[in-house]
């Protein structure tokens, strides 16, 4: 069970699909592109104007979104890394967990002791 593979990123409101986004493994530290953005609103060639470093002005699709994961000692959670929500520009200490025998994954992004989590879907 890894997070590397394709995902499908869920809406938290509407329940439809928001985004694909491709995890990859560079020597042992994750990272995550959004591959396509599929909400039905989605703006196309939206850049990311929220997003205050090296990502500002970047567009939505491409953007790296996960960095510096890392597997935890003996358990199957990848942490230490940081995620960015591209639509208010905030970026959050990461914690993927991959969940019902790797066909989703549970993305947390926190803040200090306030965070959500995410369930996404492993695209077949």
């Amino acid at each position: 069970m890894t997070p590397v593979g394709t995902w499908r990123s869920i809406d938290d409101q509407t329940r439809e699909p928001k985004a694909q986004i491709v995890v990859s493994d560079h020597g042992g530290v994750l990272s995550g592109r959004i591959e396509k953005v599929l909400k039905k609103d989605a703006k196309p060639n939206a850049l990311c104007d929220e997003c205050t470093d090296d990502r500002k002005g970047q567009p939505v699709e491409g953007l790296e979104m996960i960095r510096g994961a890392r597997k935890a000692d003996g358990k199957d959670v990848w942490e230490g890394g940081r995620v960015l929500d591209p639509e208010n520009g905030k970026d959050y200490a990461l914690r993927l967990t991959p969940i019902e025998g790797g066909q989703k994954l549970e993305v947390r992004g926190s803040i200090g002791p306030f965070g959500r989590t995410q369930t996404w879907v492993r695209v077949k």
